[in-house]
């Protein structure tokens, strides 16, 4: 079975595609693959998530407590995939979660994850101030 290979470096795969469109047809080669998020959409998620943190608390433990930026995103990623993230025991207890990673997001579904994540905002009654410093 053959396994496309992936280059995340947007400027390493630009030149890629261009020496690949070199080759003479039939050589197996594709370059069909959805584009990677942009820096402009990674940053875009983060006053988002910083929102979260500031304004939410949430369930942890048994306690009602403020989570990180990174943390929101653990759980909203989750509920984006519609949770069916993998769940594995931590080494001294407790679960982690598994295989949710948003820079593996092509631009397509980096936009639906940005729309998701207002969508909650709203749901959940928080302010995102995306021009705030």
């Amino acid at each position: 079975m053959k396994r496309p290979f992936v280059i995340l470096n947007e400027q390493i795969r630009q030149s890629a595609i261009q020496h690949v469109s070199t080759l003479p047809l039939g050589s197996g080669l594709t370059t069909d693959t959805e584009p990677s998020r942009t820096l402009d959409q990674n940053a875009a998620q983060w006053p988002i998530l910083a929102a979260f943190s500031k304004q939410l608390d949430w369930p942890i433990n048994g306690q009602m407590t403020k989570m990180t930026d990174e943390e929101w995103k653990d759980v909203l990623t989750a509920a984006f995939k519609q949770e069916t993230t993998r769940l594995a025991m931590g080494l001294d207890g407790g679960v982690v979660m598994l295989g949710q990673r948003t820079s593996k997001f092509g631009k397509k579904v980096f936009s639906e994850w940005i729309e998701f994540l207002h969508a909650v905002a709203a749901q959940r009654g928080v302010v995102v101030y995306e021009d705030a410093a």
